[in-house]
This record gives C-alpha cells, sequence and structure tokens, in this order.
C-alpha cells in the first residue's frame, strides 16, 4: 500500500512531498516524491491520560468515534470500573479493548477504593498491584491520587509505587494544588506526570521541577487556557489529555480540537503536534508508530496544519476510518454489573437540624475543584430543606453497593429550579448522587436509578428521562451515536430545569471525588478535601 502527501516529520521538524509504503502493518519505507495531492500525513494523536468509562462507552465503542478524529491509541486508566469491580473490570476493559485496532494502554489503578472515607465495590492492595505490573498489557501505574499517603509514607502506597519501579513501568500523578515541598517530595517518589494542574503558576513549578504536565480539557474539567501558554517553551515535557470525555462531547471532536486551538494561538506547529502525538508515545514506551521506517503503520491523514480536518485514519496499516466515517465494527461483550441496594423511602432523605447556618459545596463551571461557603439554612418541619431562591440545594449520595443511610449535604451553582438529577457515575466508588429541589424528588430520581441498576437521570412533576448504564453501572452496552443523542436529550432536560451549568451531569459526576479540594460528600458524609477529613454539614 502507498499513501502519498505532505509528510510531516515532526522528530526532524520538516514537511516535505513524498509517500509512505506500508507492508504487513509496518512502514517499509518514507521516499520524496513528486505528486499533486495537498494533503498532510502525520502521527496518529494520543490521548495522554482518559478514564474510557467516562465516555459511557465500553472501550470498543469508544473506538469507533475516536478514530474518526485521528486518534489511534490513548493511555487510559480503568480507576472507575477497577472501584466497581475491582481487577476482574480492569480485564473487562483489557479484552474489550483487544477486539478493535485503536491502541488502548492500560494502567493498573493505584487507589482503589480512592480514599478509606467512602466505600467502593472492591479494593485492589499492593499484592495486587504488584501482580498487575508483571502483565504486558499494563503499561503504568495509573494515577496515584492518594498523594497524602506519598507525603506521610504510607506504607502500603509505597509499595504500589515500588512495584512500578521494579518493572519499569512509569507512575502518574494526581496532586490538584500540590506546590513547594510537598509536590517535591511527591516527584522524589517517581512520579513522574500531573494532568490536575489548574493555574500556569503551578503547572510551571511542576515542569520546572521535572515533571511532565498534561494539559486537560475535558467535559467538566478544562484547563487548556490556563496552561497552554507554557507549550512553547515546555513542548518537550507536556501532552495534552481528555480524562473525562462525555459521549456527546466525543461525537464532536477529540484530541485534534486542542491541536486546532493551539495553533489558533500561533504555537509553532512541530510543538504542537510533539505534545499530542510524540510525547506520550515515548514516556509511556508505546507501541504506536510515529511516521519512522519500520514503525507501526499509525498515522493519519488531514486537510490542513490548521483545522486538523481528519480525512482518513490508519492504525497497523488497516484504514479504521474515512471521511466522518468509521470502520471500526461493534463486538459482543458480557455486561458485568455490582448494583446491592434497596429502593429507598423519602424519610432517608431527612436532615434534622435547627442550625441557622450551613456548609455549602460551590460547584465551579468546568473545574473539579470546589468552593468551601456558609450560607443560611432553610428548615420546613425540623428538616434543612433546598433553597431554589439562593439556589443552595440538597444532596445526597447513596451507597450502591450495599443498603446503608443516604449521606446529606448541600450545594451550590446547579441551578435547579424544578425536580431533580441523579447519577450513579459518581468519582471515584460510583455510588449514586442526586441534587434536587425536594426531598420528594430525590428519592424519585435515586429509586429510577436503583431501578436501572445505574444510569444518568433528570425527573420532575410532569417527566422522568433515564440514559440506562448496566455495565458496572457506569456504561451503556449501546453504541455513541445511541448514548450520544440520549445523553444529549437528558442534559438539554436538565438545563430545561434550570442548570446553567455547561455539563451539569459531569460535574455533578465529580461533586463525590474526595481527593479534589475543598468539599465534597462521600456516602459517609461531608468532607474536607484540604484537612483530609470529615467535617459538619451544621456551622455552630
Amino acid at each position: 500500500m502507498i499513501v502519498q502527501g505532505n509528510i510531516v516529520d515532526i522528530q526532524n521538524r520538516q514537511i516535505f512531498k513524498g509517500e509512505i509504503e506500508v507492508e504487513k502493518g509496518k512502514i517499509k519505507a518514507i521516499r520524496k516524491s513528486n505528486h499533486s495531492i495537498e494533503k498532510y500525513i502525520l502521527p496518529g494523536f494520543v490521548d495522554a491520560h482518559i478514564h474510557i468509562e467516562s465516555s459511557m462507552l465500553v472501550p470498543s465503542e469508544f473506538a469507533k468515534i475516536a478514530v474518526v478524529h485521528g486518534t489511534v491509541a490513548t493511555v487510559s486508566d480503568p480507576h472507575e470500573i477497577a472501584n466497581v469491580l475491582g481487577v476482574k473490570g480492569v480485564d473487562f476493559m483489557i479484552e474489550n479493548g483487544k477486539k478493535v485496532p485503536l491502541k488502548f494502554n492500560f494502567g493498573a489503578p493505584s487507589c482503589v477504593p480512592a480514599t478509606s472515607f467512602e466505600s467502593a465495590g472492591a479494593i485492589i492492595d499492593s499484592n495486587d498491584i504488584k501482580l498487575m505490573m508483571k502483565n504486558p498489557d499494563i503499561k503504568y501505574l495509573a494515577e496515584m491520587m492518594n498523594y497524602p499517603g506519598v507525603l506521610f509514607d504510607n506504607d502500603e502506597v509505597l509499595k504500589k509505587i515500588e512495584h512500578a519501579k521494579n518493572n519499569n513501568k512509569p507512575i502518574d500523578g494526581h496532586a490538584p494544588g500540590l506546590r513547594g515541598d510537598n509536590v517535591t517530595k511527591y516527584i522524589s517518589a517517581g512520579i513522574s506526570t500531573d494532568h490536575e494542574c489548574f493555574t500556569n503558576e503551578e503547572a510551571l513549578e511542576k515542569l520546572q521541577k521535572g515533571m511532565k504536565v498534561i494539559i486537560r480539557e475535558g467535559s467538566a474539567a478544562k484547563n487548556f487556557e490556563a496552561l497552554i501558554d507554557l507549550l512553547p517553551e515546555h513542548f518537550e515535557n507536556m501532552m495534552f489529555c481528555s480524562d473525562d470525555k462525555h459521549p456527546d462531547d466525543l461525537l464532536l471532536g477529540h484530541i485534534n480540537q486542542l491541536c486546532e486551538r493551539a495553533i489558533a494561538k500561533e504555537i509553532d506547529v512541530f510543538k504542537v503536534l510533539q505534545a499530542a502525538c510524540v510525547n506520550p508515545v515515548k514516556h509511556y514506551k508505546l507501541d504506536v508508530g510515529l511516521l519512522q521506517k519500520d514503525d507501526f503503520a499509525d498515522f493519519i491523514v488531514v486537510e490542513d496544519l490548521e483545522k486538523f480536518k481528519v480525512l482518513k485514519t490508519y492504525i497497523n496499516g488497516e484504514l479504521v476510518a474515512e471521511n466522518g466515517k468509521s470502520f471500526v465494527k461493534s463486538v459482543d461483550f458480557e455486561v458485568l454489573n455490582n448494583f446491592n441496594t434497596d429502593y429507598k423511602n423519602v424519610r432517608d432523605f431527612r436532615f434534622e437540624s435547627n442550625a441557622k447556618k450551613i456548609r455549602v459545596i460551590e460547584a465551579l463551571d468546568g473545574e473539579l475543584v470546589t468552593n468551601e461557603i456558609e450560607a443560611d439554612s432553610l428548615i420546613e418541619n425540623g428538616n434543612l430543606v433546598s433553597n431554589t431562591a439562593t439556589d443552595v440545594l440538597k444532596m445526597t449520595v447513596v451507597n450502591r453497593y450495599k443498603n446503608d443511610e443516604p449521606a446529606i449535604a448541600f450545594i451550590k451553582n446547579f441551578g435547579i429550579k424544578k425536580g431533580a438529577i441523579a447519577s450513579s457515575v459518581g468519582h471515584d466508588s460510583h455510588n449514586i448522587i442526586a441534587i434536587g429541589v425536594s426531598d420528594d424528588a430525590i428519592c424519585k430520581a435515586v429509586n429510577l436509578i436503583i431501578k436501572n441498576k445505574g444510569g444518568i437521570c433528570a425527573v420532575n412533576q410532569s417527566e422522568e428521562k433515564i440514559v440506562s448504564l448496566p455495565v458496572a453501572g457506569i456504561m451503556s452496552d449501546l453504541s455513541a451515536e445511541e448514548i450520544g443523542k440520549s445523553y444529549a436529550e437528558l442534559d438539554k432536560m436538565a438545563k430545561q430545569m434550570g442548570s446553567k451549568l455547561r455539563a451539569p451531569y459531569m460535574s455533578l459526576s465529580f461533586m463525590a471525588l474526595l481527593v479534589i479540594p475543598s468539599l465534597k460528600l462521600s456516602d459517609k458524609g461531608l468532607f474536607n478535601g484540604d484537612s483530609f477529613q470529615f467535617t459538619s454539614l451544621e456551622v455552630k
């Protein structure tokens, strides 16, 4: 097979008219050639950190859409399914991903459960990590979210890190806001990347101390604008990722969008493409071609180097997408789940109190971090209730692995004026999260999730709508087109109910993520991510 075009040689910083000869899945030769084709050939894009589960698609269905956008590989942390199903869930992701051409590179989740302050469906301890690190299908130790464990020399945490080092596998970081001596110690433990930087200053310090910084632009967390100005000087040590990508967003684009935005800022194209294509392959030692002789024939053809409209995607020499059409086929798979809680009653969501003020989670649009604020309470019949006038709404997290009393808190900025929204996609343990204007509405939404053994939903007095997620309660067994359409309709309903957030369900899914400051809610109670301990809802 011969493919002609303007060949983009990123590593040698040159573009020339030529042709690529492919044989048996690899590049046999690259030659200069005179022809009239003006399209560009370059290495495929790599998402340097993503939880495939957050697309609500199994890997094989994710691949069908990602290849259309020129993605040939991902560095994937199966942390979400691991928190539900343990090593069995990780094995499911690996085996399902092997059935399609896209090159999924899975890591061993380092924090299952993420903390001891929440209830997960499984545990992956250091002995499990030791075995997983010997598996050639496991490429790295996934994000070490338990940075306090690193800082305080937790024996179990250090064992996991050591097992990765013993197998010469990279260790990913997760340390939002960590600075100074603390981040120095974190890096010295062997942790090599961070995708959680949300300020330019934080990212620069980590770069200067030897970390690789991954610029994240997902459906909820959007740090591109804060960090992109660092790329021109630090392009050798930066990458692009989406972290979490909802299905409707994935249908629109992937890493190609970040390249377009970076070029629009007049950043050198070779520097942009090094971050998007080359750096992840080299850092994680991926079996992904970089458009060199004898490499795997993993490359894309684009219309230009400004918009990066993808015309063709090749993986191992196979044409897997052309002009917006994917040639990746759906595959059969076993549906795994772990839902073991009974229906709830309205009284389960009462919070009896006479407190005049309460602590409130302030959600920030496009951010995983939250603020802790205080607000006047609204009490009816001795029960703390939602105040739609001030947009301080009741929130609950319900343990989905066993029957337990729901945890209650209050949250601001979701903006819902009627009904409730709920989800069993709740990082990291994937318990049920719901926010609503009344206890009745919250109960109704929670029970709808339980009835379907997982999903995201919206309910009000006149309508109920749910996207069922039967695979571990976090993924669909449908195609991206089907789930993307249903998700878009649900997103629209939540916004019609009053939410002003760009991605209300993605934001909702992070409101139980305890390892991100400042205030979050687990199934065990309200949690301060700065002091890393539980705190009281009532302000005394």
